[in-house]
């Protein structure tokens, strides 16, 4: 069984359901798969201003998830008129170095959106992901402006909108049987962990089926 993460750097969506992510790898490790793909957000899905962007932080943190801390703002740039790919380049172009884990976009969500790094400009974004990762910043930086990531980082955002989705973060959730769960816009652990514990029970009772009565008859 596989779990896709969809996710926006920036997203503050994303950083409310990382908890989520943390313990349902430790909950099914080695049982279930898991991997994350960027899904970048369009520049007219960014806020047009810091006051608007912490009315958000405000709904997201307060209101919904009852948090006991804020998030910052700081990263908002109303020159760059919505254009941040940098964050999600550089995430995406530590694959290049063999980092397939979480270690580099969560560490550029977290300074983002705690601290107020402002992970639009690049050289902030590899800055951070070289300490967080153990890399050399500058071959960080040239495979995260090349084309070969960029490419990558588009076919990821449009598979995204390919499964008719338009919110981060988003779960596609797939079996050996051929079912698939989608989630999209979903930060709680419960729904999840019910979806997947009935794939694996699924899953489980068709290999059990086979192995007492075979496969199917012939045609």
């Amino acid at each position: 069984m596989k779990v896709t993460y969809y996710l926006e750097v920036l997203s503050s969506w994303c950083h409310w359901v990382d908890p989520v992510w943390i313990e349902l790898k430790k909950r099914y490790a080695g049982r279930v798969e898991f991997e994350w793909k960027i899904a970048a957000m369009r520049p007219e899905d960014f806020p047009v201003s810091r006051a608007q962007c912490d009315w958000f932080y405000q709904r997201s943190g307060g209101s919904v998830m009852r948090s006991s801390y804020k998030l910052n703002s700081g990263w908002f740039e109303a020159e760059r008129a919505g254009r941040y790919e940098a964050a999600n380049l550089v995430a995406e172009a530590g694959r290049d170095f063999g980092v397939n884990d979480d270690r580099i976009w969560r560490a550029l969500t977290n300074a983002a959106l705690l601290e107020g790094a402002k992970v639009g400009d690049i050289a902030v974004s590899v800055k951070i992901a070289a300490k967080a990762a153990t890399l050399d910043a500058k071959k960080l930086r040239k495979a995260a402006e090349s084309a070969a990531v960029k490419t990558r980082v588009d076919a990821s955002t449009a598979e995204f909108f390919a499964h008719q989705l338009n919110q981060r973060p988003s779960f596609v959730l797939t079996d050996a049987i051929g079912d698939k769960a989608v989630f999209s816009g979903l930060v709680r652990l419960e729904p999840l962990v019910a979806t997947i514990d009935a794939m694996l029970a699924d899953t489980a009772a068709y290999a059990a089926h086979k192995a007492h009565f075979g496969g199917p008859p012939p045609k």
